[in-house]
């Protein structure tokens, strides 16, 4: 993991570790893109699984990916910032390690779904298929696991 240690001492990485503010303020915007991606996520799964009409999913599930693609994007910015301040340490924390594998779950899944032609189905307002509702649900309990795992870094 040493190859990845330069990436302490880029400028960005410097000025989170000199600036407690700054840290500070790309956490909060790494949580807050969290919150924007967990939450367009959990409502687009919700609605997958029946928790609105037919007509209002068709409606809004483009919307809703477009919102949590824009908050994986500020994720993953904010969180590579915040990676790059103990980039060594954070490579071998296991609970670090179990949050990306399962990010990666998460993204394949919203990979398949999209390509599916059950998502190109609900898009021209057939209901949602049995496989839509079981990647929902398999998509809700992945990202439940990822905010899980995030919040288990700190402890290790």
């Amino acid at each position: 993991m040493e190859w990845l240690a330069p990436l302490a001492e880029t400028p960005l990485a410097r000025a989170l570790i000199a600036s407690s503010t700054a840290y500070l303020l790309v956490n909060a915007a790494h949580i807050l893109s969290i919150g924007v991606l967990f939450g367009s996520i959990l409502a687009l799964d919700l609605a997958l699984l029946g928790f609105l009409p037919a007509a209002v999913l068709q409606a809004v599930a483009p919307y809703l990916s477009r919102v949590a693609g824009v908050g994986v994007l500020l994720a993953a910015v904010t969180g590579l910032c915040l990676f790059s301040v103990r980039p060594t340490e954070y490579a071998q924390n296991p609970a670090f390690l179990a949050k990306l594998g399962l990010i990666a779950l998460g993204l394949l899944n919203v990979a398949v779904v999209h390509f599916s032609s059950s998502w190109r189905g609900l898009l021209a307002g057939e209901a949602p298929t049995a496989a839509l509702r079981m990647s929902a649900t398999f998509s809700i309990l992945i990202w439940i696991g990822a905010v899980i795992a995030g919040r288990w870094i700190g402890f290790l």
